[in-house]
């Protein structure tokens, strides 16, 4: 059976050590509507709201709603960095990939 919504989401804040305020702060949500979201089925929760806790936890919407099953947490998880390093400035893409050239070795 496929993970829902709130299995996911619950899943990864409690994987990322993050209580329901500190997600909820970080994902520009109230306490409540979070623990809705793990724990009704809230129907069609806004794509704003799920952008949210995904940028929160460092996955994909589309991982989130079960999107592509061949998408595993890994590859979502690639996908959120990459978005955020493309926001970066230049001098700090420059200082990342120096840090992972760094790691690599």
């Amino acid at each position: 059976m496929a993970e829902s919504i709130r299995d996911r989401i619950k899943s990864l804040r409690k994987k990322e050590k993050l209580t329901l305020d500190q997600l909820a702060e970080q994902a520009g949500l109230s306490k409540s509507y979070l623990w809705e979201l793990e724990n009704k089925e809230v129907p069609r929760p806004s794509g704003e709201k799920l952008a949210g806790v995904a940028k929160a936890l460092n996955v994909t919407v589309d991982y989130l709603l079960g999107g592509d099953p061949a998408e595993n947490l890994e590859a979502a998880e690639d996908k959120a960095f990459f978005r955020e390093y493309e926001a970066m400035s230049p001098e700090a893409r420059a200082q990342l990939r120096r840090l992972a050239k760094a790691l690599d070795k």
